[in-house]
């Protein structure tokens, strides 16, 4: 099959590279110039996908990188996997879907199996995205074959990939939903039909707001740990014993990412429109937004007045062993210690470069070191006898 990835970040590269090593031939489509450039060189940016292999899927004809929307209409199967941000208030940010959306319909034709897989809130592919599909292709909504079925990808992990994680497969009408699910099946190992668009739509933001609750739950934990002396991660490995009920949850600088603290701000705010707030995703988020600041106070606690203090701060990225400072915690403590008058360098060669700064070598020339996204090549006896804040912990 001919098929169309729109989008090649940390989804739709991957899911490219998944669906090329099938059998298929797959053009991966990204505004990036530069990006796309480098896909063509066999460059890859991505966790979970090797160089080497995407230079064997070019040079096989199984793969190739382009900016140009029109070959959309050449294709078997066209998977949306654009980013749906917040804004700058904070609230769901549908402007690149859509856009995306009207640019595919002018190619489109009746025989195109369209699959979205961008998280949305619920009811947007029904409400929003098929009208607007009818509207710019001059396809009656009978006629369109479209399917819903979300990302589930975890960068860096070395366990659970595109090909062996579970997939939930939804259509909006009985054909797409076969049509796409006999697609999946060709390269992921279990495939599982939801019964509507909405169940699946629902389902991705229930995951992560599962995620963001506990996250949340657990770094409370960890501030009553703190407080009255004993360590949180021995509290959870005493949990951890109970074979049932319970799944463990580690404390951090709080949840970051394309997915975790964004996703569940797309059920809240669906929510409040329908006039079924949801509470406990508001007090997550806003807990989990408060953590950097409680980080911020222990250095003050730790060292005293942070004026002209030189502080390390080891960990850009919003995850260990990744590269991605997407809504990274680690944003909101750098400029915390800054506003106290602190002097702030960061560590992370994984990032490299970020906000026209760079990362800096480990030495002992600063009064505290702050850890903050512990990447597995750090080598903390390169910091001496500076202190150092663990943000994984509790003491």
């Amino acid at each position: 099959m001919k098929v169309c990835v729109i989008g090649q970040g940390y989804v739709g590269l991957p899911l490219a590279i998944a669906c090329a090593r099938s059998g298929n031939q797959v053009i991966g489509i990204d505004t990036n110039e530069s990006l796309v450039a480098k896909l063509n060189k066999g460059y890859n940016h991505v966790e979970g996908c090797t160089s080497p292999e995407v230079k064997k899927l070019i040079q096989d004809g199984r793969y190739q990188a382009t900016t140009e929307l029109n070959h959309v209409r050449d294709c078997n199967v066209v998977m949306i996997c654009v980013p749906t941000p917040l804004d700058s208030n904070g609230q769901p940010d549908l402007h690149i879907l859509l856009e995306v959306t009207k640019s595919v319909a002018k190619n489109l034709t009746e025989k195109i199996l369209i699959i979205y897989e961008s998280t949305v809130a619920p009811g947007t592919i029904r409400g929003k995205v098929l009208p607007l599909l009818t509207m710019e292709s001059k396809i009656s909504q009978d006629d369109l074959k479209v399917a819903y079925s979300p990302e589930r990808i975890d960068p860096s992990n070395l366990e659970w990939n595109v090909e062996n994680t579970p997939k939930l497969v939804a259509g909006i009408s009985p054909l797409a939903r076969y049509e796409a699910m006999n697609f999946y099946e060709k390269f992921i190992k279990e495939v599982i039909g939801c019964e509507s668009i909405e169940v699946a739509e629902t389902a991705k933001l229930l995951e992560n707001s599962f995620r963001l609750l506990n996250i949340s739950f657990v770094n409370e934990l960890a501030i009553f740990c703190n407080k009255i002396q004993i360590e949180v991660n021995d509290v959870i490995r005493a949990a951890s014993t109970k074979p049932y009920g319970f799944m463990p949850f580690y404390p951090s600088l709080g949840a970051g990412g394309h997915c975790i603290p964004v996703d569940p701000i797309y059920l809240s705010d669906r929510a409040k429109e329908l006039e079924v707030p949801m509470k406990l995703i508001d007090a997550a988020k806003k807990i989990n937004n408060e953590i950097p600041k409680y980080f911020v106070q222990r250095a003050i606690e730790k060292i005293g007045s942070l004026v002209g203090k030189r502080i390390m701060v080891l960990g850009l990225a919003y995850k260990p062993n990744v590269s991605d400072t997407r809504e990274t915690p680690t944003e909101p403590l750098i400029k915390g210690l800054r506003e106290q008058g602190a002097i702030v360098a960061w560590h992370d060669d994984l990032v490299g470069e970020w906000n026209g700064e760079k990362s800096v070598d480990l030495g002992t020339n600063y009064d505290l070191a702050i850890l903050a996204t512990p990447h597995d090549y750090f080598d903390l006896s390169k910091l001496g006898n500076v202190p150092i804040l663990n943000t994984r912990g509790s003491l």
